[in-house]
């Protein structure tokens, strides 16, 4: 039977959170640029102190460190950084997972918290049907910083999830997370795993009665 299958991003097909590589990566190619990073301190400082709101956080990341650069240079740089990341950023098993479903003729959804700039290209490379992340904000042609849409997190995270439920009614779900931020829409699923995740979050996953495993 066809399955609505769902899977996190960074974490868990990736080794590591891919917006830091994304923005680094960029920056590095002049190296000099690399001393934006140190005007995310302050906001950093200011999410670490509380209340937690990531999505702001992730704002003022981009904000501070790529605020102003051309629609034409993100995208070029994203053509570069998409093949490189999937030939050796991403963990081999959470990719074997993925072209079971596929060849399984699952619905494979993307769903990430991870923004727009590239995560849409690497939806398209790895075959997924859909793709839904965090929207940035424009300003003509010049990258602005701004969320525009909710962070795709938590709670959001759960709302999207939930709409794909209704977009596809009567597939059984499965999901697929590696954060305690995951564990509210995996319950939601009708078979989820939480992969690669801390002690902490394997705790409360085993609370809720989700499975847990390792991807390498």
């Amino acid at each position: 039977m066809t399955r609505l299958a769902v899977f996190d991003l960074d974490g868990t097909l990736t080794w590591h959170d891919t917006l830091p590589q994304y923005v680094c990566g960029l920056l590095a190619r002049r190296p000099w640029q690399l001393a934006r990073l140190l005007g995310v301190l302050p906001a950093a400082a200011r999410f670490a102190m509380g209340p937690r709101d990531h999505g702001l956080f992730k704002a003022r990341f981009l904000r501070v460190t790529l605020g102003g650069r051309r629609r034409s240079e993100l995208a070029s740089w994203t053509e570069q950084f998409t093949p490189r990341l999937l030939a050796r950023g991403l963990r081999a098993a959470g990719y074997e997972c993925l072209q079971a479903h596929q060849r399984a003729g699952d619905v494979c959804v993307l769903l990430s918290a991870s923004p727009d700039l590239y995560v849409p290209a690497i939806g398209t490379a790895l075959g997924f049907r859909e793709v839904i992340c965090t929207g940035v904000r424009w300003v003509g042609e010049h990258l602005d910083g701004a969320l525009s849409t909710p962070n795709r997190r938590g709670h959001e995270k759960t709302r999207c999830f939930g709409q794909l439920r209704e977009r596809f009614p009567g597939l059984p779900t499965i999901a697929y997370g590696n954060a305690a931020s995951d564990l509210e829409h995996l319950a939601q699923a009708d078979e989820a795993l939480l992969v690669n995740a801390s002690a902490r979050a394997r705790r409360a996953a085993a609370r809720l009665g989700i499975p847990t495993g390792d991807w390498s």
